[in-house]
């Protein structure tokens, strides 16, 4: 085999993953990998470890075993803020926002936070950071507010703010939990159209949802989790005639 046809390392590869609380096994032996410019599905009931593998990719809990690599590189253990300028960005279930920040501070805090760039690049790449991100709050519908509070949004609103904000930096990863919780079906159709449109331009997505219709629009791929062990993994059309993942989501087998 020769160098163009080698395999390009997964943007993504979690192998092993294992994390206990209190004697309590969250996640085990748990295996995925995402290939860079696609969308892959994290999915499976509440309480299968979703939540917990997305905290142990992102640094904000500290795995008892296992590995994690990000463009071939180990981010295993590592802070939030290394694995953040390592190009690995994330939301959280409950929007994080400070009200009496304007909505153009919000998007400075995020890129800043965000920001990978060597010294000599970080100015250019910052305007055209904020350039995108300003081009996403006006898709948004969001371009008028950018001189307001935040705390004058709805909650869908800040929930696009975040993502506009993530969106800007272009980083390599964008991990998305819950993204349509507590959000109206216009919101969500905003959420969706912006991540399919990212994706055609490159991003690379994983997505933590709960809804079914949603993870299928967007997937290419999926992984679900139950009892903290990976149950099963491929496209959505497969993963649904799943019995295994039927009755791990409604209780009882499929007929």
């Amino acid at each position: 085999m020769n160098a163009s046809q080698e395999k390009e390392p997964a943007a993504l590869k979690v192998t092993g993953l294992g994390k206990s609380f209190m004697g309590v096994a969250a996640l085990q032996d748990v295996d995925f990998s995402l290939t860079r410019g696609k969308i892959l599905g994290l999915i499976g009931p509440n309480g299968s470890g979703k939540s917990t593998a997305l905290d142990c990719m992102t640094g904000f809990v500290r795995p008892d075993s296992g590995q994690i690599t990000l463009d071939g590189q180990s981010v295993f253990g590592k802070a939030p803020h290394t694995i953040a300028r390592s190009g690995l960005a994330r939301t959280f279930q409950t929007v994080r926002l400070y009200d009496e920040l304007t909505l153009d501070e919000h998007v400075e805090l995020a890129l800043h936070g965000l920001a990978r760039s060597r010294r000599s690049r970080r100015s250019r790449r910052r305007e055209a950071d904020r350039e995108r991100a300003m081009a996403w709050l006006t898709l948004f519908g969001l371009e008028r507010l950018r001189t307001a509070p935040a705390g004058i949004l709805s909650y869908g609103q800040k929930k696009l703010l975040t993502l506009a904000s993530i969106l800007g930096a272009q980083p390599r990863i964008v991990m998305l939990d819950e993204p349509l919780a507590g959000v109206n079906p216009r919101v969500i159709d905003l959420i969706l159209d912006a991540i399919l449109q990212a994706n055609k331009d490159g991003q690379t997505f994983l997505i933590i949802e709960h809804n079914v219709e949603f993870i299928t629009s967007c997937c290419s791929s999926v992984v679900v989790l139950d009892a903290g062990r990976k149950l099963a993994e491929g496209p959505p059309s497969v993963i649904w005639e799943d019995p295994a993942v039927y009755e791990a989501f409604l209780g009882r087998k499929a007929s």
